[in-house]
């Protein structure tokens, strides 16, 4: 399916049943990342899988910028008329959801964020280099945009009022750090850290995410019940 929003073409699928939940993939890749975990969440959930500009069948631009790309989200959210749905964004989808959820509080029902960077300098030096040293080769803006972005601030993350989880990997490329000041700097985030895991490993093309999605909405939906 094709949806135009904030003056782009994006592309998107959606499969199940449910309240409304959307997936955005990392840097590079696409919705096809998450088709074993739509599968299992689509029992629950009427799953929303977009890709976000430049990626996959979206629309190509020249410059990326994560703030255009949060956008493009709430103005498809809006179009779609999702009342506030869950979402989890995976490393570049995760900095959209933060952006989202700082941006417009009242957007969304829960946040699920998974390798999520707050700053350039979040990630480690090795695959920091490889960023640099990929810039060079690949014509489209997708390295150059980690070099450049994010810069989400603790006063943005603590505008941040919807239930939120925040994952990595024990190996993630994402310094443990930052991941763990995210987790603290929002209120009322809880963290959890995949074991044996790296960036990618528990999200791509895995149930392993599904599951913890499952678990800690299952969770939270108990809690709330008075």
């Amino acid at each position: 399916m094709e949806i135009t929003v904030n003056g782009i073409r994006l592309f998107y699928e959606k499969t199940g049943t449910g309240p409304p939940l959307i997936m955005v993939h990392c840097n590079s890749m696409d919705h096809k990342i998450f088709r074993k975990a739509a599968k299992v969440l689509a029992q629950s959930f009427m799953v929303y899988l977009p890709d976000s500009r430049d990626h996959g069948k979206s629309e190509k631009v020249k410059t990326l910028h994560y703030e255009d790309m949060a956008e493009d989200l709430r103005q498809f959210i809006l179009a779609l008329q999702l009342e506030r749905p869950v979402f989890y964004g995976f490393s570049d989808g995760g900095i959209i959801g933060l952006l989202l959820a700082s941006k417009y509080p009242d957007l969304l029902s829960s946040l699920i964020v998974s390798g999520a960077s707050l700053r350039p300098d979040s990630t480690k030096d090795l695959p920091l280099k490889f960023f640099r040293l990929w810039s060079h080769v690949d014509r489209s803006d997708k390295m150059r945009i980690m070099l450049r972005e994010p810069n989400i601030t603790d006063e943005m993350l603590r505008k941040i009022r919807v239930p939120t989880f925040v994952t990595a990997g024990a190996h993630d490329v994402i310094k443990q750090a930052h991941t763990a000041h995210l987790a603290q700097t929002i209120p009322g985030a809880k963290l959890k850290i995949f074991e044996h895991a790296g960036h990618t490993g528990y999200i791509m093309n895995s149930t392993r995410i599904a599951d913890y999605i499952l678990s800690v909405l299952s969770t939270n939906e108990t809690e709330e019940t008075p």
